[in-house]
C-alpha cells in the first residue's frame, strides 16, 4: 500500500439547479443551504462553481444573512467578482461588509472598469480606502476617475476599456494590433472606433465588418458615423438612444470631444429594467425595494404616500360629510357610491399609466399632447357610454327607484371622462414643471376621482330625488 499522501477531492455533485423557467429549484437552494449549515465548504463549491454569475446573485437572494455569509467565504474570486455587480443593492452592501478587503481587490481586478466602480462606490468609507490601496495603481485610477462623475451619468455608466484606431491605419494594421494586445483588450466589444490625431471619434467599424475587409483597406474608407454619448449625459436620455437608433455600443467623450470610454448593450439593458422598475414602483407611491430590504427600510419608504393618501381621502370624506342629509334620508346611495369613485380611480390609473410610459418612451411631447387628450377623453366618454347603461339598470332595479339609476348612470359618465383628463393632464403639467410624473400623479389623480365621484354623484342625487 503506497504511503503517499492523498489530496482531499471535491466530491462529485450531481445536481439540476435550474427549472425550464431558468429559475434555481427548491431542491437545489436546500442543498447549498444542508451544506452551508453544515460548513461543508468543498461541497458548497462544487454546487456553485458551474452556476453563471447571475445564479449565483439569485442563490443569494434566496438564503439568509447567516447562509450567504458561510457561502461567500468559498466563491472562487473570479466567480465572486463577476457576481457582486448582479447583487441586489442591499444584499451586495451586506455581502461586501463580509469580504476581506485582499480578496475584493483581488476580486475587481477581474471586472470592467464600470462594474468595478458599480462595488466600489457601495463601500464603507474605510473599507473603500483598504480595497482601492490593494488594488494596482491603473485599475486604481480607472475607478476612482469613474467615481468622479455623477451617480447617474454617462461618465459612471462607461468602461474605460475600449478598441480605438488612428485614422490612418487599415484594417490589417488594426487586425494585427487586436491580435497583439490579448488579455489587454476590452473583455466584450464591438466596434472599433476610428480617432483623429486628438483622440476624438471621426467614425467606427464594427469587428464583423473589419473581418470581411481586404487587409490593405484604409479604416476610413469603411467607417460610418457613430453615435457620441457625452459624459455628463443623464443614463436615461443615454438608454433612450441606444434604443431608437438600435445600438450596440456607443463611444463616450469628454468635454473636449476626446474619446474616454464606452458603452455597450448590456449596460443599457440593466438601465432600461433599471428605470422601469423604478417608475412602477414610483407609480404604487413605494420605494426601490429588494429581496435585502429588512422592515424598517420598507416602512420608511411606504409610510410616507400612506400619509399623503390619507391627507387626500379626507378630502373624499369632506364631501360625503357635506351631503350627510341627503344620505340619511336616502340610504341606498351609500351603497352604490363608492362604485362610482372606484371605477373612476381605476380609469384614472389606466390613462395615467399610459401617459406616464408614453412620457417616458418620448413618444409624447408638445406636438401630440392635445390629441392624446382628446383621445383618452374620447375613451373615457366612451367607456362611461358603455357602463353607465349596466349600472343604471341594476341600481335601479335593486333600489326600486329609476331615478337613483339614471342619477348613478350619468355620474358614471361624468367622472370617467373627467378620471381620463385628469389622468392624462397631471403627468403632462409635472413634466412640463420639470417634475418627475411617476412620483405623485397616482395620488393626485386618485384623490381628485374620488372627490368628484362623490361630488357628481351626491350633488346630482340632491338635486334629483330631493
Amino acid at each position: 500500500m503506497s504511503t503517499d499522501a492523498i489530496a482531499p477531492v471535491a466530491p462529485e455533485i450531481d445536481h439540476e439547479a435550474l427549472d425550464e423557467d431558468y429559475v434555481l429549484t427548491p431542491a437545489f437552494v436546500e442543498k447549498v443551504v444542508d451544506a452551508a449549515d453544515d460548513g461543508d465548504g468543498m461541497r458548497l463549491r462544487a454546487l456553485t462553481e458551474d452556476l453563471h454569475p447571475a445564479d449565483v446573485a439569485d442563490l443569494m437572494g434566496f438564503l439568509t444573512a447567516e447562509h450567504r455569509a458561510v457561502v461567500v467565504q468559498w466563491l472562487p474570486p473570479e466567480l465572486l467578482a463577476e457576481t457582486l455587480p448582479e447583487l441586489d443593492d442591499g444584499i451586495r452592501e451586506e455581502v461586501l461588509e463580509r469580504v476581506p478587503h485582499l480578496t475584493l481587490a483581488e476580486a475587481l481586478q477581474e471586472l470592467d472598469s464600470d462594474d468595478a466602480a458599480a462595488v466600489v462606490e457601495d463601500l464603507e468609507d474605510d473599507q473603500r480606502e483598504k480595497v482601492l490601496a490593494a488594488m494596482p495603481e491603473v485599475d486604481r485610477a480607472a475607478i476612482e476617475s469613474s467615481l468622479g462623475y455623477a451617480e447617474d451619468s454617462a461618465g459612471r455608466l462607461m468602461q474605460r476599456e475600449v478598441m480605438a484606431a488612428p485614422q490612418f491605419w487599415n484594417v490589417g494594421d488594426t487586425i494585427d494590433h487586436i491580435r497583439a494586445q490579448g488579455e489587454d483588450l476590452p473583455e466584450l466589444f464591438f466596434d472599433i472606433y476610428v480617432v483623429d490625431p486628438l483622440n476624438r471619434p471621426v467614425g467606427g467599424v464594427s469587428v464583423s465588418g473589419l473581418l470581411r475587409m481586404p487587409r490593405a483597406t484604409k479604416l476610413t474608407d469603411i467607417m460610418e458615423p457613430v453615435n457620441e454619448i457625452t459624459v455628463d449625459q443623464d443614463q436615461e436620455e443615454v438608454a433612450y438612444i441606444f434604443e431608437k437608433y438600435h445600438l450596440i455600443s456607443a463611444p463616450v467623450i469628454d468635454a473636449a470631444g476626446r474619446l474616454v470610454g464606452q458603452i455597450t448593450v448590456d449596460d443599457i439593458v440593466n438601465i432600461i429594467q433599471e428605470e422601469n422598475r423604478e417608475d412602477i414602483l414610483r407609480l404604487a407611491g413605494v420605494s426601490d425595494e429588494d429581496r435585502g430590504s429588512t422592515v424598517p427600510e420598507i416602512v420608511r419608504g411606504r409610510v410616507p404616500w400612506l400619509a399623503i393618501n390619507l391627507v387626500t381621502a379626507s378630502l373624499g370624506a369632506g364631501v360625503i360629510a357635506f351631503f350627510g342629509g341627503t344620505i340619511e334620508q336616502i340610504v341606498a346611495l351609500a351603497a352604490l357610491m363608492p362604485i362610482v369613485s372606484a371605477i373612476g380611480g381605476n380609469a384614472g390609473t389606466q390613462a395615467l399609466t399610459v401617459t406616464v410610459r408614453a412620457l417616458a418612451t418620448r413618444e409624447l411631447n408638445s406636438s401630440n399632447a392635445r390629441r392624446t387628450f382628446q383621445r383618452e377623453l374620447a375613451v373615457g366618454l366612451a367607456n362611461g357610454l358603455v357602463l353607465a347603461p349596466l349600472i343604471g339598470v341594476a341600481a335601479g332595479w335593486w333600489s326600486g327607484d329609476w331615478r337613483i339609476g339614471a342619477v348613478i348612470a350619468s355620474a358614471m359618465i361624468l367622472n370617467l371622462a373627467i378620471a381620463a383628463s385628469v389622468g392624462v393632464l397631471t403627468p403632462l403639467t409635472l413634466s412640463k414643471m420639470r417634475q418627475d410624473p411617476a412620483v405623485s400623479s397616482a395620488v393626485f389623480v386618485t384623490a381628485t376621482t374620488d372627490f368628484f365621484g362623490f361630488l357628481i354623484f351626491l350633488g346630482l342625487a340632491t338635486v334629483v330625488l330631493l
